[in-house]
């Protein structure tokens, strides 16, 4: 038998196994300063495309007076306790119908956090007679809401409608003579491709097979469609998500999020899930704040619009520099580069260092051996300079990678 604690030694994980060579620089960087396309790194003044305060409400000088007076008037306590016990205010639920109206649905509930409220609604939804039937590259709290289903569940091809079709198949055999039912569970935008869901198509798979639609549109509400209703809105088939999941950690440049539907649907997860009935409720001040953040984007379309410039911008000139950003549909944009994870970190060292350049970057396992991805996050706050600037540097880079110039048998170690 061996110690818990030794296993851990030994199994580190993934991305642990690199843990004492990226921490404080490639994993839990700091940036600090006020949120925005420049901020600190390390001392130094960086060009951020790292963050995903997509219409720049983080520091919004309306947001900001809100957040503070909200702050100042209720405190972070009120209200004390879980909302069905002693929880809830006028806030909460006057938040909760703008959300729904601002979605097109019928009612919503608040949850805490996005992530936790996605693995949390996954587990109230479904039983064990239930299949659930899932896009391979979900994000991981999809993943994790899934792991929880005590039931049936089959991952469909990423985008895939045809093997979307094929588990479809699969899960109707298996519920034909039970009480079952089947959950499909889909992104609006991927977070990391940028690329968007076929909710569309999904919804068209309706006509031919029984089952209700869940889409998390983290990356869309905000950013998407006529009003950033969302990429259900995008592609005018809104009607057909029947439950929408928003996050308040993107657009809102906040914390927490909602799950919006029908009344009935809404109504029994905020009386069932159990993350919501058994947790504090959400604070007053955050609450105030999102009602602030919705009022702006609602009477604020040019915040979108001026995203829309930029992420627009970005894309034509990494593209006019041969830089592959694989077909992204919305503001997340990643840039595609071929090597080994020793030269993803010397790529992003230089960016960092030299460029002052700050973006994320994603290796194995996250991408498959051999690819890096930096994704480059635009917002309403950059400037059409930062976009000429930045196009200028990856250009280089991008030139500096074929020549071989990042080669190296070991990734760079910061001291």
């Amino acid at each position: 038998m061996k110690d818990l604690f030794d296993k851990l030694k030994e199994r580190r994980g993934p991305l642990g196994q690199y843990s004492k060579q990226t921490h404080g620089y490639f994993m839990f960087p700091k940036l600090e300063g006020e949120i925005g396309s420049h901020m600190n790194f390390r001392g130094k003044r960086v060009l951020t495309w790292s963050l995903n305060n997509y219409l720049g409400l983080a520091n919004h000088p309306e947001v900001r007076k809100t957040d503070a007076e909200a702050a100042a008037k209720y405190g972070m306590a009120l209200p004390m306790g879980a909302r069905m016990m002693s929880g809830d205010s006028n806030f909460h639920q006057q938040l909760e119908t703008e959300l729904a109206a601002f979605v097109k649905k019928e009612d919503a509930v608040l949850v805490n956090f996005g992530y936790q409220g996605m693995v949390s609604a996954i587990d109230c939804l479904v039983d064990r007679h239930d299949v659930i039937v899932y896009d391979a590259e979900s994000h991981a709290c999809i993943v994790d809401g899934v792991r929880l289903h005590m039931g049936k569940r089959f991952a469909y091809n990423h985008n895939d409608m045809e093997s979307l079709e094929k588990q479809l198949q699969r899960a109707e055999v298996l519920v034909k003579d039970t009480d079952g039912s089947i959950l499909v569970i889909t992104e609006g935008v991927f977070g990391m491709s940028g690329k968007m869901g076929k909710i569309k198509e999904i919804v068209e798979l309706k006509k031919k097979y029984t089952f209700r639609l869940f889409v998390d549109d983290a990356h869309g509400i905000g950013t998407m469609g006529k009003t950033g209703g969302g990429t259900g809105e995008e592609q005018d088939c809104q009607d057909g998500i029947d439950i929408y999941f928003g996050t308040f950690a993107k657009s809102f440049a906040l914390i927490g999020g909602f799950l919006a539907g029908t009344e009935n649907m809404v109504e029994y997860l905020r009386y069932n899930m159990r993350s919501q009935i058994f947790a504090k409720s959400m604070p007053m001040p955050i609450v105030i704040g999102a009602l602030k953040r919705l009022e702006l984007m609602r009477k604020s379309p040019e915040l979108k619009t001026k995203l829309w410039t930029i992420v627009k911008a970005l894309g034509k000139g990494l593209a006019d520099v041969g830089i592959n950003t694989g077909g992204t549909q919305s503001p997340v944009t990643p840039v595609y580069l071929n090597g080994t994870v020793p030269e993803a970190t010397n790529i992003t060292f230089d960016l960092r260092e030299n460029y002052g350049i700050f973006c994320s970057i994603v290796v194995y396992p996250v991408v498959p051996k051999g690819i890096i991805l930096l994704r480059l996050i635009p917002t309403a706050e950059h400037t059409l300079e930062d976009v000429t600037y930045t196009v200028k540097a990856f250009a280089e880079v991008n030139k500096k990678l074929k020549e071989g110039q990042y080669s190296a048998e070991k990734m760079a170690v910061i001291n």
